[in-house]
This record gives C-alpha cells, structure tokens and sequence, in this order.
C-alpha cells in the first residue's frame, strides 16, 4: 500500500514557520512528506531539510517524494526525541524551525497490518517502529488490570475505563487476546448498549490509548519540548499539530513555560531566580483547521497547531 497522509493544517503550518531560503529545517515527524516537500521546495541551493520518522514506510516514501530536491534533504529513522543527537552528527547545532505533526498517518491507519484500526480484525500491534520489541498484545495481555484502567482512563479519557480493564482481564484468562477484532468484542461487550449508541466507534479510545502507551507518545512529547526550543536560532519557530487534548496540554504548557519561566514569588518586587524568557508563544489560542478543510479531510477534526519564537 502506497504511504498517504493528507496534511493537516498545511498551509497554516508553512506560513507560521516564516522559512528562510538559506535556513535548516527539521521536520521531526516525516510521514509521506507532505509538509516537508512543501518546505523543501521554499528553500534555496544553501538551505536543508532534516526529516525524521521511526516508520521505515515513512521514510522509504517521503524518500521518493522528496527525490528532486535530495541534494539539500537529509533523512534519518529515529525518534524526534533524539533529534539533538542527529543534528550533532550533521554537526549542525542550530536550526532555522522544526515541525511536528503528532497525527496518525492514514496510512498506518488504514494498512491493516499495523494493527492500528479497530476496522480490520487483524493482530494487534499499534509499533509506530517496527524494531520495538513491545507491542499493543504486550500491553494487552501482560498490564496488571490496574495498569489498564489508568492507559485507558488517562490516555482515552474514557468514562468505561474501569469495566473494559476488567473485562480485558476476565476474557484473557481464557485465552490471549491476540487480534483487533477480539479486543473490539470485548470493549463492546464492557460499554452499555445504550451509550454505544452515540460518541463515535465504542472502541476509539480504547485503541487511542494502548497506541499512545505502545509508543510512549506522551512521554516522548514531554521530554523533548525543552530541547526542541534550545534547538532554534534567534528567530526560529517550533510548529506543533496535535490531535489529543493531552498533548495539546503538554505542548501549551511547555510554551507557556518556557516564555515565562521565572519562580519567584508573586510578591516578589524583582525577578531574582534568575530563568530567562527563551523566547514567546505566537498563538495564544491554537490555529484550526478551517471549515473548508474539515470537509475535505475529517481526521483533521481535533487538530490544533501552536507555535513559539525564540528570541
């Protein structure tokens, strides 16, 4: 299946990166490249792209897309929690912007082989990095039921959270969940008929939060803020997409933070503590994705984009 992802939020994205022909970018989460080659093709002959993804799919296609501008594009597997280490052994230490869009592929969605969508009945996986020894059945059949009563409340925010813990434990005394499909049975059976009725698939959160737990996505988010600003010139700007009122969270509290990142106390005359403002917050209410863009893609519906400055 060919690697596709519509980019959400694209143009608000380009425009709110302010590119600079000479400048280095750093798109920490690749995909099928679409707002890389959408920031590749805003660069001059002195400036550079570093893509990175954990998904070798993403890399091979955004490798295919991005083939007339290759002389000035670097990709690299990895995590964009260690983008500091990447940039170093490109002996680069600072970059013009960098980009995450912290969505979903449809194309991990939609390759029933990924094990990502309670669509297909297929085993359950959910690795965004396919060299990861724990998967979504790891998780599934080895948390204790406490373990996942908080992924599935914390992570899903999931008003059942409790019930689909125990009924997950109850049905894998049995015999080990191994597919998709059995696990979607069982979160259907821990929901009230009546409340599966309405509030989307009776499994979406469900799913959303073994995902984020399989991947370490909330975690990897938090640790990497402070380092993704250090990384920036003068000037430069970190464009984050989220599709999770978690991440949203930790994203809007970082910025706010690392703008004013002073302690002391509020009746304090003079600011002692000595933290110095590492630059400031662009949006101060998230960028959405307009109507006309809800109608073409609907997974763009929880999308929220903020940006900081460093200054």
């Amino acid at each position: 299946m060919e690697f596709e992802h519509t980019s959400v939020l694209l143009e608000e994205t380009i425009e709110n990166l302010q590119i600079k022909p000479d400048g280095i970018y750093v798109d920490g989460t690749l995909g099928g490249g679409g707002h890389s080659s959408r920031i590749v093709s805003a660069l001059g002959g002195r400036g550079r792209l570093i893509g990175i993804d954990q998904d070798e799919a993403a890399i091979e296609a955004a490798g295919q897309r991005l083939l007339p501008y290759q002389d000035r594009v670097t990709l690299i597997r990895d995590n964009y929690c260690n983008v500091r280490q990447a940039l170093r052994q490109l002996a680069i230490e600072k970059v013009d912007g960098i980009l995450l869009d912290l969505g979903v592929s449809s194309f991990q969605l939609d390759h029933s082989e990924r094990g990502f969508s309670y669509r297909y009945d297929t085993p359950l996986d959910m690795r965004m990095d396919l060299r990861q020894t724990q998967t979504a059945k790891d998780i599934v059949n080895q948390y204790t039921e406490r373990e996942l009563y908080r992924v599935i409340r914390d992570y899903g925010e999931e008003q059942f959270a409790k019930n689909i813990a125990k009924h997950i434990v109850r049905e894998r005394e049995r015999a080990p969940i191994e597919t998709t499909g059995e696990l979607n049975e069982i979160i259907k059976a821990a929901i009230p008929a009546k409340m599966r009725a309405t509030g989307g698939h009776p499994s979406k959160r469900t799913f959303q939060a073994i995902r984020i737990e399989c991947n370490r996505e909330l975690e990897v988010l938090k640790d990497s803020m402070d380092d993704l600003i250090d990384l920036l010139n003068q000037g430069g700007r970190l464009c984050i997409i989220t599709f999770h009122s978690l991440e949203d969270r930790i994203v809007k509290t970082a910025f706010r933070r690392n703008e004013n990142p002073c302690v002391c106390p509020p009746d304090f005359p003079v600011c002692v503590c000595g933290q110095a403002s590492k630059g400031r917050v662009i949006t101060r209410k998230p960028i959405l994705p307009s109507a006309e863009e809800l109608t073409i893609n609907k997974r763009a519906k929880s999308a929220k984009l903020r940006v900081f400055c460093r200054e």
